[in-house]
């Protein structure tokens, strides 16, 4: 048995639950929209529009959920600057400094493509045409915005996984492919809001929606393959799953990829078959982390033995 059991748990609540699931789709939504944003099909304007805004929104929902979740959260800027000296501060050794810092620099390129995504919408707000922000729109500098953000938000997808897995603590620090899991489903249930946002607000071309759907299909079948070799890498901490997690986390797979992947696994598909898998892959994202997360937390250590839920 690993000795990761040896370690209290952080007793981690739903802020941190919703963080990790929203801050995965507002990374991979950046990573997608910027893709579309390079292909340079003027159709898909207003889609990579949602994609930019989605990442900004999901961007200030992680910071207030992480905010809330610290004991002080009137503290919440000393992860970022010295309090006696008022200098940026960053622990490489620490990956909480690491991650909060990964978070402000994603927001910043996340925000500077959502201003000038709404400059483009909006160009009857005068301010929104000045000059700095007319130079936001130039292909120069929306390429460099898309290439650093699309960096910053694989590393927002996947961190969360990797945060785990340096914790010390039971499941999380007992295989090498929590990251690589985090990050696959964060693609997945990051292409599955654009799905549904596009296909809600009539936004990009039918050829976007369908390369939103094979990517979605794709990474569905790398989710589960990662997930299966994540469980077995466990080892007889995999046991912990044979309870109400192991339920709650068969029904993330079972939700969450088997089901979306029977309804979107043709080209055919209609659109309300689209809507339908990408909601239940939404659905299975929140699952999965909640079968991660929540089951550490309920193993406790009792002197040298473990008693799990």
């Amino acid at each position: 048995m690993s000795d990761t059991f040896f370690t209290a748990s952080p007793e981690w609540t739903w802020w941190i639950v919703l963080y990790f699931f929203i801050g995965g789709i507002a990374g991979m939504a950046f990573v997608l929209a910027s893709l579309l944003d390079l292909r340079g099909d003027p159709l898909d304007r207003p889609l990579v529009r949602l994609g930019y805004y989605v990442a900004i929104a999901g961007v200030a929902i992680s910071g207030l959920l992480l905010t809330v979740d610290l004991q002080r959260p009137e503290r919440f800027w000393h992860m970022l600057i010295q309090s006696n000296t008022g200098r940026p501060m960053f622990k490489a050794w620490s990956p909480m400094s690491v991650g909060a810092w990964g978070l402000t620099l994603f927001g910043a390129c996340a925000f500077l493509a959502a201003l000038a995504a709404f400059s483009e919408e909006r160009p009857d707000i005068k301010i929104l045409q000045s000059a700095p922000i007319r130079w936001l729109r130039r292909r120069g500098a929306a390429v460099g915005i898309a290439i650093a953000g699309s960096i910053f938000g694989l590393f927002l997808a996947g961190y969360t996984g990797v945060l785990l897995a340096v914790s010390n603590r039971p499941i999380w620090a007992d295989s090498h492919f929590l990251g690589l899991l985090f990050l696959v489903s964060a693609g997945s249930t990051g292409a599955a809001a654009l799905m549904l946002l596009s296909i809600w607000r009539r936004a990009g071309s039918p050829a976007a929606v369908s390369w939103l759907a094979w990517f979605d299909r794709r990474v569905l079948i790398l989710e589960l393959l990662v997930l299966i070799v994540f469980l077995v890498s466990l080892g007889p901490v995999a046991g912990v799953f044979l309870s109400w997690w192991g339920l709650l986390l068969a029904g993330a797979v079972g939700v969450g990829i088997v089901t979306p992947l029977s309804l979107v696994s043709h080209r055919a598909a209609t659109e309300r078959q689209l809507v339908r898998g990408a909601s239940l892959v939404l659905f299975g994202g929140l699952l999965l982390r909640m079968a991660v997360l929540l089951s550490s937390n309920a193993i406790h250590v009792l002197g040298t033995g473990v008693t799990g839920p």
